[in-house]
């Protein structure tokens, strides 16, 4: 049982592990024991939701389950390389990305693109690297665990919005633990491998996947920073907080 309104005695800690949560894509051998999975959830739980519907579920995959669908999904997403055609067989169920892209996102998208490709030293129309770096999110990065996330599809759009509080949630706890996570929407396109494999029912779909587990602190890849807009670029004051408020 949480204790309501319980002071937070250490607000840095709070900020450092939203402040230094970013997506690693490569993570380490070293293992994560079931215990902390489990400890991370039992904190991302109490993530809102409207009407507290809770709409979650969520599929861990670790040891030789995790390999067994790395190796599914890692052919298929060969097998279109080879065979472009069977890329109508794989497609997402939810539009994860806008079809259209306009400014300032499409900047934004470009120069996380490219300076993470830059990064690894993978130039512009060179298929095969980009291939096999997109086909490390398959691997999970070599992360010790793998989750997939579920709705059921009875759900509405804004649930949604509850599921990306509770990933969150996830993400900050994990962080807080030394661990480190990366979200992936990358899965969704293979849905119709993954969605039997982990034993979901015809009633749910899926909503991401990520991986989980300890940074390899030597990879290049992780040095990447992406920058964030500033929060003048984004908010707007309505009204002057200093003015005095009129008596109703």
């Amino acid at each position: 049982m949480t204790q309501l309104n319980a002071r937070i005695a250490d607000p840095a800690s709070v900020d450092a592990a939203i402040l230094n949560r970013y997506c690693v894509r490569a993570f380490s051998a070293q293992p994560v024991p079931r215990a902390s999975v489990n400890e991370i959830l039992q904190v991302a739980r109490y993530a809102p939701s409207g009407s507290n519907a809770q709409p979650w579920r969520v599929y861990v995959l670790q040891g030789r389950a995790r390999e067994a669908l790395v190796t599914q999904v890692c052919a298929a997403y060969d097998a279109i390389r080879d065979r472009p055609d069977l890329a109508a067989r794989y497609q997402e169920e939810y539009d994860y990305y806008p079809s259209h892209w306009l400014e300032p996102y499409l900047g934004r998208r470009r120069t996380n693109g490219w300076g993470l490709y830059g990064l690894l030293g993978i130039a512009r129309g060179e298929k095969d690297k980009m291939h096999a770096q997109h086909r490390r999110n398959f691997e999970f990065f070599d992360a010790p665990v793998g989750l997939i996330f579920t709705v059921d599809r009875i759900m509405g759009a804004g649930s949604l919005i509850d599921y990306g509080m509770f990933l969150q949630n996830i993400m900050v706890a994990a962080r807080a633990r030394g661990l480190h996570t990366c979200p992936q929407a990358a899965w969704n396109r293979f849905h119709s491998i993954i969605m039997p494999f982990v034993g979901a029912s015809a009633d749910e779909k899926l909503v991401c996947g990520m991986s989980l587990g300890w940074p390899d602190e030597s990879a290049p890849v992780n040095t990447f920073a992406n920058a964030r807009a500033p929060v003048e670029s984004f908010t707007r004051w309505v009204g002057d907080a200093d003015a005095p408020q009129s008596a109703c």
